[in-house]
């Protein structure tokens, strides 16, 4: 008889573990993203879109959050990125400050860099970020490529200089020391000057 009672008590208790884990999913699964999502389009709907940036034919271009790789020396390049600029695999090389991998790559992009004497490389030129993917470079680094973009470009360096200064912004407020700007959309106005 007690072996009886023992197995309808532990088939009750299963059945009540399987509805807490069903209950649980759904909220946690559904619930609460919906309601996250819900959140985010009404109170922030473009960053919650993925701030996607169109050009004049309605085509997607970027995103103004992720860092995108950018090559040809009529743009500003942007950091280096651990996963090469791919925002489904985020995340930092994780290289201690001895290993020869992170020498190497500090070493090609110091071959593709116009390091002139006694202007030192910014280092946000050279260095990864945590993510991989900051779509920010500090002013001073935008600077630093204002002569090969302008040249690429056949445009003075004032004005590169120019679309520099309007998009610098200090997106941590006091907490930061330096303006950066925004890599793509640096670029995109950019290409707006040749139009």
């Amino acid at each position: 008889m007690n072996t009886n009672n023992e197995a309808i008590s532990t088939t009750r208790q299963i059945l009540i573990a399987a509805r807490m884990v069903l209950t649980t999913m759904v909220i946690c699964c559904g619930v609460y993203t919906l309601l996250i999502l819900g959140i985010g389009q009404i109170m922030v709907p473009y960053t919650a879109n993925g701030s996607l940036l169109s050009n004049e034919q309605g085509e997607i271009i970027g995103s103004e959050s992720i860092a995108q790789a950018f090559t040809r020396p009529e743009y500003i390049w942007p950091r280096p990125s651990a996963p090469d600029y791919d925002a489904s695999a985020t995340g930092g090389s994780n290289w201690s400050p001895t290993n020869p991998a992170l020498r190497e790559r500090a070493v090609k992009i110091l071959g593709r860099m116009r390091v002139e004497e006694g202007n030192p490389l910014p280092a946000d030129l050279v260095t990864a970020s945590g993510s991989g993917m900051d779509p920010h470079i500090t002013l001073k680094a935008a600077q630093y490529q204002m002569a090969r973009v302008a040249e690429a470009r056949g445009i003075p360096v004032s004005s590169v200089q120019s679309v520099l200064e309007r998009h610098a912004e200090k997106k941590g407020g006091f907490l930061t020391n330096e303006p950066l700007v925004n890599v793509l959309l640096v670029n995109i106005a950019l290409d707006k000057l040749e139009k």
